[in-house]
């Protein structure tokens, strides 16, 4: 019934076959090398060869190869520019395409889990699909009542797929590890491993996505659709047009960069504040920008999608992390260190200089150290480099840190989030953010106040000197957002991670 490449047999081969690829291409860039080629042009080539067999077995399997390929993708601009050139494309494809699933398997899935007339079900139902992603693929419809709706169709054998393409990628990550340097593969591979029955849980993410939805109806910058129909393997929500965060990343204006970086931040953590669930999933496939925010046609919103992963944080974001960062800002160095201390970030066995812990921590606070702040790839991989380099003494130093399993996720998204937007290059107001919305980071004074004194206090939350190079004035007013296509929407409401037109997915692959 699947189209789905299974068999552990045959996705195992085309898994083991990227180590070999790998040396095969540094022989023959060894070949280039002896008939006289020059070494610059010859290492672009290697590398473009095997960014595009990496992403394109990946996205072939789809499942747990495709899935890890995508965790991998937001780390982009952490790589150094000389190997991040070659692969920004194939990350960018792997983000927003993957070959569909055949049109008579997905009927065969709609007449297993919504019955032989599920037709009926539907005014229209368009058998290409909009979107194709790791574990499902999306098609536009109308609902019997007149909603336009997005059709979540999973794949069959897809959780044995996931399983078997993670087990098989443990096996080789450090040869993986070179494509983002200072990162340890081994975790994020074992984290998506824990992750997988609660992804393949439409019912869960149905959940997930009617607490977001309920709670968000009114916001004025964030939508995220409401859930139509759930069944087994099945998931119809309402439709969601608009531009995807892609597209902005690649093509956007200052002042799309700035407003969609804002409000990524904003739906970070406000997320777990109001919901009290952590969308767990950040990449650039599961966000749109769509018109008519705040001030009008003109301005625009953040389309938020695919609730399959989540952190489950009934009180929010954990406190300590708010006071940790306060302190840290005020260079509390001894009362910082036994917070870490207390909370399982530094083991009862290793004994650290609290000095040295600070030095560590404020470069990578640095955003929340001023108003506003200007997320660059430079910055990224200024601090990929610094923990990541053996030499170094934040190198040193991190290997002697603990993360807590509470903050295992916690900590990923958050990175996750900063990749995406050291992607956009935006101006972003963190400190705004953090000061509405997580516990903590506001001294307990303030938040008993008056909204004029705590406005006051909230102020005593320190500025440290930074490179004013980095700070940019605020954007003076919000251009017009580009309008999608008229006629058929070509992107979908919701799916795993891809959200790109078929015949476009189809064009990535080839």
């Amino acid at each position: 019934m699947s189209d789905l490449p299974r068999k552990a047999v045959t996705r195992t081969a085309k898994l083991a076959a990227l180590p070999l690829g790998f040396a095969g291409r540094a022989t023959w860039g060894l070949g280039k090398r002896i008939v006289g080629e020059s070494a610059e042009i010859v290492g672009r080539e290697v590398q473009q060869r095997t960014a595009e067999q990496l992403f394109k077995v990946l996205g072939e399997l789809k499942g747990g190869a495709m899935k890890f390929g995508q965790a991998l993708s937001v780390f982009e601009s952490a790589l150094p520019e000389e190997i991040a050139g070659p692969y920004r494309a194939a990350l960018t494809k792997l983000q927003e395409a993957a070959p569909p699933m055949p049109t008579r398997t997905v009927h065969a899935v709609l007449e297993e889990r919504l019955g032989e007339d599920w037709p009926d079900l539907f005014l229209e139902f368009e058998d290409k699909p909009s979107a194709a992603a790791s574990i499902g693929q999306v098609h536009h419809g109308v609902w019997h009542d007149g909603r336009e709706v997005a059709v979540k169709v999973q794949y069959p054998g897809a959780g044995e797929a996931l399983l078997s393409d993670l087990n098989q990628l443990s096996r080789f990550a450090r040869l993986l590890g070179p494509l983002v340097p200072g990162m340890d593969i081994k975790p994020l591979i074992a984290e998506l491993k824990d992750r997988v029955a609660e992804e393949l849980d439409y019912g869960l993410e149905a959940q997930a996505q009617r607490a977001h939805a309920e709670e968000f109806a009114d916001d004025p910058d964030v939508v995220v659709p409401a859930v139509v129909h759930q069944c087994e393997q099945v998931l119809v929500t309402e439709w969601m047009g608009g531009v995807p965060l892609s597209e902005i990343i690649s093509d956007g204006t200052e002042e799309q960069r700035d407003r969609a970086g804002q409000l990524l931040a904003r739906f970070l953590f406000s997320g777990p504040a109001r919901t009290g669930l952590l969308h767990a999933d950040p990449h650039p496939g599961n966000f749109r920008l769509l018109p008519g925010g705040p001030d009008g046609e003109d301005d625009w919103r953040l389309g938020v999608l695919d609730f399959g992963t989540v952190d489950r944080l009934p009180g929010g974001l954990p406190a300590p992390i708010g006071e940790a960062l306060r302190m840290t800002l005020d260079g509390e160095a001894e009362a910082v260190y036994e917070m870490l201390c207390a909370e399982g970030f530094i083991r009862e066995t290793v004994e650290l200089d609290p000095d040295a812990v600070l030095a560590y921590l404020l470069p990578i606070i640095e955003p929340a150290q001023i108003e506003a702040f200007t997320f660059t790839r430079g910055w990224m991989r200024g601090q990929a480099a610094r923990i990541g380099d053996p030499r170094s003494p934040a190198y040193q130093l991190a290997k002697q840190l603990n993360l807590p399993p509470a903050y295992l996720l916690i900590h990923r998204v958050t990175l996750s989030t900063i990749g995406v937007l050291c992607q956009l290059g935006g101006t972003v107001r963190l400190r705004d953010e953090l000061r509405e919305w997580l516990p903590g980071f506001v001294p307990e004074e303030a938040e008993a106040a008056t909204p004029g004194e705590a406005e006051e206090a909230a102020e005593l939350v320190p500025r440290q000197a930074v490179d004013e190079s980095l700070v940019k004035e605020p954007t003076k007013g919000k251009p017009s957002v580009r309008k999608a296509a008229e006629g058929k929407p070509s992107e979908a409401a919701t799916g795993d991670e891809a959200v790109e037109p078929a015949e476009e997915a189809s064009a990535a692959q080839a």
